[in-house]
């Protein structure tokens, strides 16, 4: 069977249903889409692609329900708000300790609906249990009040604080339908806000199974709420009547969505699209480099927004690490499975596998090498590609800038580090890059000048993602805002500042002449400038 297949094949259901989803657990899951006006219409299912079958249906909203879904969460919003942020964070723990122990169920959602490999949907575990734990217990500190000198020290009194933004909108992708659909929405919630979520069509089942989860966790019903259906209305929609809106996905669609925003004068955070570099200095393991490689390109089947496409490396090192390279790509493991035997598992659509496709045959027309991989691979799944590696690619080529994600990534070679830095800086994204050098000083001096929102040294790509304290997100076209962190939480609020005075209005003492209430405070100032006060 071929990506090309889809139109008989996709009557029957998928064969490779996970046993626990029956039609009664499915029920459970789709009750938690939110179509109060239209009572939703059923929707063709995505395809599985490890099948290229149908999956199952799932309520399609309309424009109508979003804007009903809205209204409900600003109903639900003050109460939510006004309970203590230790209730709030309660809940938030208490469905991490369900998701640790039912993770087995939705790592089994996310292969059947995006087609990744086990362990790769295991990460999206890791980092939502991590991300729970983390803000149910640093929020206080994140969100707390931040006492300020006012406008007359020892008269006035004054804070700033944090107030919460009101109805959230989050539009998350199919990629990492887990960690993006609910890695925001926790944060969210916790900041005294309601959410409403929007499922992307390929992976809704996902995102439902966590608010599910959430409802067993003592998460009330409209404080977040998940709507589906067809992308541009539903998310037009919630870009309309949301107070604030976090959306991942393409530059393209970031575009889109920041103009819409911006008619409206409501915030937005974006991470959008990236050509992230690996630079391999002339000092690197280059053992650990090219494992490093591999993982960062290969992971997540390459539909990774931080994966590595482009491997900028030191001349004097170039053909031995390109050997190392080849070594690791080799060793990858590619197979359809629900167990952890796969390294690399299927691309999600057909569209996908095309884009790919498509990239790698334009770059080989036109003059570039394969050195590995190069090919779709029907006889292991309708979706698999094989990893590959190629050299040769040159600016004419859509690869070389063009974002392909996939499991692809390209070999440049450089003369020193400043070739290789100015290799990195092509083109206008900015998400992630990484460099690898035994010297930890020589690379943070060049990762301080690599154009990306974050930079791992000594590895690919997942130290910095997964430091949950520090923020994520790109510059350029890689998008505005950042997730994680203090940032991550504080873009959900609005910051109030509240001034108290202890004598009433401030001025001149009835009586005085406004002469001398303008001297002393010249005098104030001279004396305030001499003694260096900020």
């Amino acid at each position: 069977m071929t990506a090309l297949d889809t139109d008989q094949e996709a009557v029957a259901p998928s064969t490779l249903r996970p046993g626990w989803v029956t039609d009664r657990r499915l029920a459970s899951l789709t009750r938690w889409v939110a179509c109060p006006v239209s009572g939703g219409t059923e929707a063709p299912a995505a395809l599985a692609p490890y099948d290229l079958r149908p999956t199952a249906p799932v309520p399609a909203g309309t424009p109508e329900d979003v804007e009903a879904a809205v209204r409900a969460g600003r109903r639900a919003q003050p109460a939510w708000a006004d309970l203590p942020l230790a209730a709030r964070a309660e809940v938030v723990l208490r469905f991490h300790d369900l998701l640790v122990e039912r993770q087995d169920e939705v790592m089994d959602l996310i292969q059947w609906e995006m087609g990744k490999a086990r362990f790769h949907a295991w990460q999206e575990v890791l980092q939502v249990a991590n991300l729970a734990r983390h803000y149910a217990r640093a929020s206080e500190g994140y969100l707390a009040d931040h006492k300020v000198r006012g406008a007359v020290p020892g008269v006035t009194k004054v804070r700033e604080v944090r107030v919460p933004k009101g109805v959230v909108g989050i539009i998350s992708p199919w990629n990492y339908p887990f960690y993006l659909g609910i890695g925001d929405a926790i944060p969210a919630l916790l900041a005294g806000n309601t959410v409403v979520g929007k499922a992307d069509p390929q992976t809704p089942l996902t995102l439902l199974w966590a608010r599910a989860l959430m409802a067993e966790a003592g998460l009330p019903e409209h404080v977040w709420q998940v709507v589906t259906g067809p992308g541009a209305p539903i998310g037009e929609a919630l870009v309309d009547h949301v107070d604030y809106l976090a959306f991942t996905g393409s530059t393209a669609t970031g575009r889109v969505v920041a103009q819409r925003a911006a008619q409206r004068l409501i915030g937005t955070s974006l991470e959008l699209g990236g050509k992230n570099p690996l630079i391999v200095r002339a000092d690197a393991d280059l053992l650990q480099a090219a494992r490093g490689t591999a993982a960062a390109a290969f992971a997540n089947t390459g539909q990774m927004c931080i994966h590595i496409e482009r491997v900028i490396v030191h001349a004097d090192v170039y053909d031995d690490f390109k050997e190392a390279l080849l070594a690791a790509t080799s060793a990858q493991k590619l197979a359809q499975t629900f167990d952890f035997t796969a390294d690399v598992g299927s691309l999600a659509t057909p569209s996908q596998l095309d884009k790919v496709s498509r990239h790698v045959a334009d770059a080989v027309a036109k003059g570039a090498t394969v050195l590995a991989g190069g090919r779709a691979r029907p006889d292991i799944g309708p979706l698999v590609y094989a990893p590959t590696v190629l050299e040769g690619v040159t600016e004419e080529m859509e690869l070389c800038l063009g974002e392909t994600f996939g499991p692809v990534v390209a070999l440049y070679r450089a003369a020193d580090d400043e070739d290789a830095l100015r290799i990195a800086n092509q083109g206008t994204a900015g998400l992630s890059a990484s460099v690898f050098s035994k010297d930890l000083t020589a690379a943070d001096a060049l990762a301080r000048r690599v154009r990306a929102g974050s930079v791992n040294i000594n590895d690919g790509a997942s130290i910095a993602a997964g430091s949950v304290e520090a923020g994520m997100g790109g510059v350029g076209d890689s998008g505005l805002g950042r997730r994680h962190g203090g940032e991550g939480i504080r873009r959900f609020t609005d910051s109030q500042t509240v001034a108290a005075s202890r004598i009433g209005p401030l001025g001149p003492p009835p009586g005085t002449p406004l002469e001398k209430f303008v001297a002393l405070g010249n005098a104030q100032l001279r004396t305030l400038r001499r003694l260096g006060v900020r």
